[in-house]
């Protein structure tokens, strides 16, 4: 029987390098998203390079509402998760605290923390019944040292961090996983939307060393998803080499 892996946020980024990395594999492919046009562009991406078994949910997971009829919509042959990655996420601004704006924090406490709430909450349960699955947090560097202007998308970040300690607790009496994954910089979208569109200050973000791959990220997921069943890695923080931290670097500027 195929295993089933439930992915937020896969419509670019880790999500999309997950989804075509567990599809290369033969795993059947749940990807979430807001984008519809994406979503469909994925979905048919994962089918003709690699046959794939695919089901899109198309939702913002700052919804509470949407994002629990979404979920308790699938078919019951869906409703057996095996994997769940919560990787939606985003960094919206990059203000000094008494500059800041106030509705990007807002979207960043609603996506970073509260929607992947919203979808361990819903998802959870099915492995719990099942007494098995692994569930996966992407965090970040930014969740282990604060820098500069970073102030909520850290503190979201932090959250993130603290809640995984948490649900392995929670969960371990159910034989369930929990993993978190906290990447250094990655050249994704992530700067060109912390930057709204930005495509300059976007790129002067990763000139002068080579950063993460989406890519990277998608095979330590993998890695970590198909160890024996009595090990589990539960935190895991991976940087390119030119990077030690969220604030160190050596560029060859």
């Amino acid at each position: 029987m195929y295993k089933t892996i439930f992915i937020t946020g896969a419509t670019s980024g880790f999500g999309k390098a997950t989804a075509e990395k567990f599809a290369k594999e033969n795993y059947r492919i749940i990807i979430t998203g807001r984008r519809v046009e994406r979503l469909k562009a994925v979905s048919d991406e994962l089918k003709k390079n690699f046959n794939a078994e695919v089901f899109t949910l198309e939702f913002d997971v700052r919804n509470k509402v949407v994002v629990e009829a979404a979920i308790n919509s699938l078919p019951e042959k869906w409703k057996q998760v095996d994997i769940l990655v919560n990787n939606a996420g985003l960094a919206s601004g990059f203000d000094f605290i008494q500059e800041g704006n106030t509705d990007d924090w807002d979207v960043m406490i609603d996506t970073n923390l509260k929607g992947l709430l919203y979808v361990t909450r819903a998802v959870s349960p099915m492995m719990v019944e099942r007494k098995q699955g692994h569930i996966f947090n992407i965090g970040s560097t930014a969740g282990k040292v604060v820098y500069e202007r970073g102030n909520v998308y850290c503190a979201t970040k932090f959250a993130v961090d603290a809640l995984s300690q948490s649900m392995r607790i929670d969960m371990l009496k159910h034989n369930i996983k929990v993993t978190a994954i906290h990447p250094g910089a990655a050249e994704t979208e992530f700067s060109l939307v912390r930057f709204k569109g930005d495509e300059e200050k976007a790129k002067q973000a990763y000139k002068g060393y080579q950063p993460l791959a989406a890519e990277d990220i998608a095979n330590t997921v993998y890695y970590c998803a198909t160890l024996p069943p009595h090990v589990c890695i539960n935190d895991l923080v991976i940087t390119s080499t030119a990077q030690a931290s969220a604030i160190y670097f050596n560029k060859q500027l």
